[in-house]
């Protein structure tokens, strides 16, 4: 399957193949809807109108589970469309995480990281920690809009070695993600952060979209 979200993250639709149909669950040549990997929920979108309800990795294959048995049929040619809406917003998100997890590194120290996660209502980052998360709070927030104020680039690449790694890189910060992420920081506009105990030494940043 060919993940056109990775060639282009911005790109709404496109037409794919069917490569496989049994009843309701589909997989198709090339695709612009991403399947939940690395923490990122799946796209929303549409199969020749036909709402897809799950996107599961599969191999490398992405299985798309439809709300509605397709008049479609194996080798037929079907319009893939993304809901951008909510993509976006998961870009948003996913980008901004990734700063924020740089930055509280970079002032705690902090390294435990014991979870992550990113949905269209807002993203987070758990941690291995007896204090509260929020006593940096106000640093953070102040380095993070100072760092979307600056409209960095946010690159986006495959690995030269490693077949279907990708590296997320903004500055002197890099990781790997497979992840969807916006082009410029400045995107993301206004973030803020929110603090939640999940349990006896354990912490959650929690960063939302207020804009």
């Amino acid at each position: 399957m060919e993940k056109l979200f990775w060639q282009d993250a911005y790109l709404k639709k496109c037409e794919a193949v069917v490569k496989s149909l049994n009843f309701k669950d589909i997989t198709l040549d090339k695709t612009v809807l991403f399947a939940f990997s690395g923490g990122q929920a799946s796209d929303k979108g549409t199969i020749n109108g036909n709402q897809v309800l799950e996107a599961l990795v599969s191999g490398e294959d992405i299985v798309y589970s439809l709300e509605n048995e397709p008049d479609f049929k194996e080798g037929d040619s079907v319009k893939v469309v993304l809901d951008w809406e909510n993509r976006y917003k998961l870009m948003k998100l996913h980008t901004a995480a990734h700063i924020v997890y740089y930055i509280f590194k970079e002032m705690s120290g902090q390294t435990k990281l014991i979870g992550s996660n990113i949905t269209v209502e807002k993203s987070r980052i758990d941690y291995e920690m007896d204090t509260p998360v929020s006593e940096y709070f106000e640093k953070i927030q102040a380095k993070l809009d100072d760092i979307i104020a600056q409209d960095l680039e946010v690159k986006i690449y495959d690995d030269e070695t490693e077949a279907g790694k990708r590296w997320w890189e903004v500055g002197e910060w890099k990781m790997p993600c497979g992840g969807t992420h916006v082009k410029k920081t400045g995107e993301i506009g206004k973030i803020r952060l929110k603090r939640k105990n999940i349990g006896a030494g354990k912490e959650r940043i929690e960063i939302i979209l207020s804009n």
